[in-house]
């Protein structure tokens, strides 16, 4: 069984990588749009961060890439609303699709090995 590649550095990165991405989504709701669209940012590159060091471990890799289409959608929904009539919500639920097949996948495809394996 595989085993997560989770040290206390990383840890505390994906702990502070949480921290931008409350800061992004409260500057959002208080409408603070230069500095929402900023924290999208460096949120973004911590999670790229996070997914590139738990690269070794599937599990890890596959819900790390989730979680950064959930950031794209989630900024794209953002930045529908504050400059295009919120019209970009299609766009945003793809990427939100996107995420829940990868995970999707991830699953299904490890009951299928879990199955094959006789578990």
């Amino acid at each position: 069984m595989e085993t997560s590649t989770i040290t206390k550095k990383n840890r505390a990165v994906e702990n502070f990588h949480i921290v931008l991405w409350l800061i992004k989504d409260l500057c959002w709701c208080m409408l603070w749009k230069p500095f929402a669209l900023f924290m999208i940012i460096p949120t973004f590159i911590f999670a790229i961060y996070i997914t590139y060091n738990g690269r070794e471990s599937k599990t890890d890799l596959f819900h790390n890439i989730a979680v950064i289409m959930w950031i794209m959608a989630n900024s794209t929904w953002m930045i529908g609303e504050f400059y295009f009539s919120d019209e970009l919500k299609p766009i945003a639920f793809i990427f939100f699709m996107i995420g829940l097949l990868i995970v999707g996948y991830f699953y299904v495809s490890r009951w299928l090995l879990n199955q094959k394996e006789g578990y």
